[in-house]
């Protein structure tokens, strides 16, 4: 039986065609046609080496695997080398990655501590530093278990994937991102009536439920609501307008932050095909870093018009609440705003100023764990480049 295997393949170094053996000794195989036009190439995998017949794998340090190339090999791991590229994509996509899992999964139970408290206007306590949120986060957690603070996660995940289809297919027509705001909105108030209801009279609801609730919010089917229900042409305009100025906040904090890291660094950065570990991070890091900015100084300005806009949605959900006071029983809203106007001045009649940054100290705990996230992963990029350099 003849290996089904043409003359000149290597491994993954065959690109088709035959070629000069570069080995000591002969090749065990047959004269076989040429088959490049069924052969593919799988992808290239960092450290991995294609030895001829007869030949030997180098000790550690000697030849050629982390210098220059040797006979038809690319360059390994070496600093300037494509492994070393290839390292540097790979942990530049891992760190992205943790910023993403820290935002959006790690955070998610100050993300429910913080929606609980902005609606809760009967709380005495409004938690507006990150000690008392830890507190009762701690209590909750300890009478109601650890679901009560992950609830509605997949709910917000669905949420920001329809506004992310929502915005790339919107974006081919208009470059305006309210038009993505109206679109989503029925599923936002959805998701957030998922995160705020309490777990002790809450089912289980399913994957897909903040979808269906979001389209009977629009044909007003689906689950019965009270009367005092804002209806969504209500709510578009607060929805729009916290959207669009999160949104023009994040870009211009994003672009100034970024210019000036790369401004303070630009005296410091290393002449082109220079392979310094410093080098390598202060080119990647300005980018996250502006980003984390641009996030924090929108979510700080935009607090009170998300409180007034959160406690909009929810009104005449019959949304019942955990209470965020003793971290056990629960609470009814029973709100009757008319509008954003009202909102906004029954809160600062009842509750004061400090009324709409209820909740802000989940914001703190939220970004310092984003913050260590990303010192973290900066650490182990660091370790990962020295190890290879």
């Amino acid at each position: 039986m003849h290996p089904r295997r043409p003359e000149g393949f290597d491994g993954l170094g065959y690109r088709g065609g035959g070629r000069e053996e570069s080995g000591p000794g002969p090749r065990p195989f047959g004269s076989v046609s040429e088959l490049g036009h069924w052969v593919t190439s799988p992808p290239d995998i960092p450290g991995s080496r294609n030895l001829h017949w007869g030949e030997k794998t180098p000790p550690y340090g000697a030849g050629t695997p982390l210098g220059g190339a040797g006979l038809n090999e690319e360059p390994n791991l070496g600093p300037g080398g494509p492994g070393a590229d290839q390292l540097n994509r790979f942990a530049g996509f891992g760190i992205g990655l943790a910023s993403l899992f820290t935002e959006n999964v790690l955070a998610h139970p100050c993300i429910v501590l913080r929606r609980q408290c902005q609606v809760n206007y009967h709380a005495r306590n409004y938690h507006l530093t990150p000690f008392t949120i830890v507190n009762i986060m701690y209590s909750i957690n300890k009478t109601q278990g650890p679901r009560a603070l992950w609830k509605g996660m997949g709910s917000t995940f669905i949420v920001q994937g329809i506004t992310l289809g929502t915005e790339g297919i919107i974006s081919e027509f208009t470059p305006l991102p309210s038009l993505t705001h109206v679109v989503a909105m029925p599923f936002y108030s959805a998701s957030l009536i998922e995160t705020v209801q309490s777990e002790i009279i809450r089912d289980n609801p399913g994957i897909l439920d903040c979808v269906k609730e979001g389209i009977g919010r629009v044909v007003g089917m689906g689950v019965p609501h009270s009367k005092r229900l804002l209806p969504l042409m209500v709510l578009t305009f607060p929805t729009v307008l916290h959207g669009v100025l999160h949104y023009v906040i994040s870009s211009i904090i994003q672009k100034l932050v970024l210019y000036v890291l790369k401004r303070g660094n630009s005296h410091n950065l290393p002449p082109e095909g220079s392979t310094s570990i410093q080098g390598m991070l202060d080119a990647y890091f300005p980018e996250l870093i502006a980003s984390f900015a641009a996030s924090l100084c929108a979510d700080v300005m935009l607090y009170p018009l998300e409180t007034v806009l959160h406690r909009l949605h929810i009104q005449g959900t019959r949304t019942i609440i955990d209470n965020t006071d003793l971290g056990y029983e629960v609470l009814p809203i029973n709100t009757q705003y008319e509008g954003m106007r009202d909102c906004i001045n029954t809160i600062r009649r009842e509750e004061g100023m400090l009324g709409f940054y209820k909740g802000f100290g989940a914001v703190v705990v939220q970004y310092t764990l984003h913050v260590a996230v990303l010192q973290l992963t900066k650490i182990i990029y660091s370790t990962l480049l020295q190890n290879v350099s």
